[in-house]
């Protein structure tokens, strides 16, 4: 990967610019230089590449969350992002990261009415009873409004940001070739998988860009929780939904921190406790699409026990297989079995090459130690979950995204559940509904299913194997069969080579005008072209060589490269 292939149009050369300037701005110049992306400085920050004395008390993650906030919605969701693989980054970057903030100046309101009137096809007087111009939130994405449908439902509008889609694809474009070369010029850096960070970050960010799948989603836990009493999903008014609109029904309650703040409130803690644990548990196991993000401000009270979830912009997907996996891991962290947890993980490929299964487990068993034994209401599921990832990171051990959002969630949603009833039994509310999911998965239904699914792909295969082996053949005798040969480091090769070649070609002719000079300055005074006397070409050919020797010595100086 070399830098120039970042860049396909005027626009995204200046938006790397911009992020090599803050980079080095911010105290990342030595990345920048390893990475080769000091020619992409402007000139005058070029020459102030020297780091001020103040950012040697900063600490990296603070220097992350400035350069984020400098670089826009892309790069904040990439740190709010980055916040979700704790088992990849340093907790104490983590934490550091958790501060970025998704608020923006509002947008004006006349652009989300122009845009609801293309995505519904109607005007707001038409498609809304009333509707309050002012924005209620604003984030990098997406505005959210207040308003009435024309059947008197309460409803919330959130309309998407003008121009937000080239904006946040531009982003992503520079964030994937940047994570590339990072893991090609800063090995080191390898370990926290930049590539794979981004990757996710691009799978999240273009479903977030499209708000038909926050609509699906939210419809569909809705539907799936409609038998729970006394708890609230947001309805989904898909004849006011699009792509960049998204009305959702209001759900009445307050976040269930101030709820918890308030003495004054009647509050059944215990009923609201049990109600929220068994709602989490049912989108694990039995929807498998669960909400994602249940920070206090996500999850409404209603005193005395009426809980409702709302924001259903980041969600989580359980498959099958991963059910599987979770199961086993929580009956083995209750039992106390680390070589099954080990042995889970490496069936998911997340042990890393490095990895010493044995010295993982140890070290697995030491972190149970800590905490067997002690009673449940004096954990801290936040720190056991940290310093789980923390163990995870040191081995190399690298889960699916899906599963950390899963264990994730999990911590913060039963840290609120003992808040709201130190008494609870976390153990007991996992017991019965785990025996319940081994034995469903090992009924003789469960498993004949998968016999006959297995005997599919078998017999497919058997069937496609002659055919298969019968143009293999035909390729081999025909001399059809090649052996592709691809070099990592090649295409850096020839780069380096194309610049050499073209300084050496430029050296030889700045050579060339230097010695045309000199003999054009010995030439006789008499001797005139156009009236001009010959010896001041050669003076012009002395400052045109002065020139471009300038212009070269620039160029060495700012490849970085004088050895």
């Amino acid at each position: 990967m070399t830098p120039f292939r970042l860049a396909k149009s005027v626009r995204s050369l200046q938006r790397l610019r911009r992020i090599v300037a803050v980079l080095t701005q911010h105290g990342f110049g030595h990345i920048v230089d390893r990475m080769n992306l000091r020619r992409f400085m402007p000139l005058p920050r070029w020459r102030r590449a020297a780091q001020p004395q103040e950012l040697e008390t900063v600490s990296i993650g603070s220097r992350l969350v400035r350069v984020c906030n400098d670089l826009g919605p892309a790069f904040i969701k990439l740190g709010q992002f980055a916040t979700t693989r704790p088992d990849l980054l340093p907790i104490d970057i983590v934490n550091d990261l958790q501060t970025l903030q998704d608020r923006v100046e509002p947008f004006e309101t006349s652009a989300a009415l122009e845009l609801i009137r293309q995505e519904l096809g109607a005007s707001v007087d038409q498609s809304y009873q009333s509707f309050n111009p002012q924005p209620i939130a604003s984030g990098s994405i997406g505005q959210v409004y207040r308003a009435v449908a024309q059947d008197g439902a309460d409803v919330v509008v959130k309309v998407k940001r003008p121009g937000v889609d080239q904006t946040i694809r531009l982003d992503l474009h520079l964030l994937k070739s940047l994570a590339e070369m990072m893991e090609h010029f800063l090995p080191e850096l390898r370990v926290y998988r930049p590539v794979m960070l981004v990757d996710e970050l691009e799978q999240t960010l273009l479903r977030e860009l499209d708000f038909t799948y926050e609509a699906a989603s939210t419809a569909r836990v809705r539907a799936a929780l409609a038998d729970l009493p006394h708890v609230h999903i947001p309805e989904t008014r898909w004849d006011l939904s699009g792509p960049g609109v998204l009305t959702l029904g209001v759900v009445k309650g307050r976040n269930v921190a101030s709820v918890l703040a308030d003495t004054e409130a009647r509050l059944d803690g215990k009923a609201v406790a049990a109600r929220l644990a068994d709602l989490y548990l049912k989108q694990f196991f039995d929807v498998g699409t669960f909400h994602a993000d249940p920070h206090p401000g996500n999850i409404l009270v209603c005193p005395p026990a009426e809980v409702g979830l709302i924001d259903f912009g980041q969600v989580g997907i359980v498959s099958d297989e991963l059910a599987g996996h979770m199961v086993g891991i929580l009956v083995a962290a209750i039992y106390r079995e680390t070589d099954l947890i080990v042995a889970i993980l490496a069936d998911m490929d997340a042990l890393g090459p490095d990895t010493d299964t044995r010295q993982f487990a140890r070290d697995l068993r030491v972190l149970e130690d800590k905490y067997y034994g002690q009673p449940i209401g004096r954990w801290d599921l936040v720190s056991i979950f940290h310093e789980a990832t923390a163990v995870m990171r040191r081995h190399d051990v690298a889960i699916p995204r899906d599963l950390v959002l899963v264990l994730k969630t999990l911590t913060t949603v039963m840290g609120i559940v003992l808040q709201l009833d130190p008494e609870f039994d976390l153990v007991a509310l996992f017991r019965p509904r785990l025996k319940h999911l081994v034995k469903e998965r090992l009924s003789p239904g469960r498993l004949a299913r998968s016999a006959a699914v297995a005997a599919w792909y078998t017999l497919g295969l058997l069937k496609d194997a002659p055919q298969q082996a019968r143009s293999a053949l035909r390729q081999l005798a025909s001399g059809q069969w090649q052996l592709n040969v691809h070099h990592e480091r090649l295409s850096e090769l020839m780069s380096e080579l194309d610049r050499s070649s073209n300084r050496i070609s430029f050296s030889v002719v700045l050579a060339a005008i230097i010695m045309g000079s000199s003999l054009v300055l010995t030439a006789d005074p008499a001797v005139q072209i156009f009236g001009i006397p010959l010896q001041w070409f050669g003076v012009v050919g002395y400052l045109v060589a002065g020139i471009l020797g300038i212009g070269l010595i620039w160029a060495i100086l700012r490849s970085g490269r004088l050895s």
